[in-house]
């Protein structure tokens, strides 16, 4: 049980760094501070939840390859625009905006990632 909270508890912060970098970059996503980015994550990771259980009701699986993926980013950034209307310290630039955020935000995961696993560690 104790594994799961510290799991969840690093997702968590690593989510929300990968949301204050993305912020930084200035490409249609920004959180006002690291806190704010750690309520965002929290709020995506419930967002997220809730779109993907009402798709599954409906039948609708994310498939791979390309179209999976594009499909994916669609969905990322409708999360994004949904959860930035939930907080007040985090402003989504638009659907465009939304949807090059989600893909940094897919790229920088992506990196965090993998240095994490050169030194061991699986998120």
């Amino acid at each position: 049980m104790l594994s799961a909270i510290v799991s969840f508890a690093v997702v968590l912060v690593v989510s929300a760094l990968v949301l204050w970098i993305v912020s930084k970059l200035n490409l249609g996503l920004s959180v006002d501070s690291f806190m704010t980015a750690i309520l965002a994550a929290l709020v995506i990771a419930i967002v997220t939840a809730i779109v993907l259980w009402l798709l599954g009701l409906f039948g609708i699986t994310l498939g791979g390859g390309w179209l999976g993926a594009i499909i994916a980013l669609i969905i990322s950034a409708i999360v994004l625009m949904i959860s930035g209307s939930f907080l007040s310290g985090m402003q989504v630039g638009g659907f465009g905006g939304a949807f090059i955020a989600a893909i940094a935000i897919g790229v920088v995961t992506w990196i965090v990632n993998w240095l994490l696993g050169l030194v061991g560690i699986t998120l």
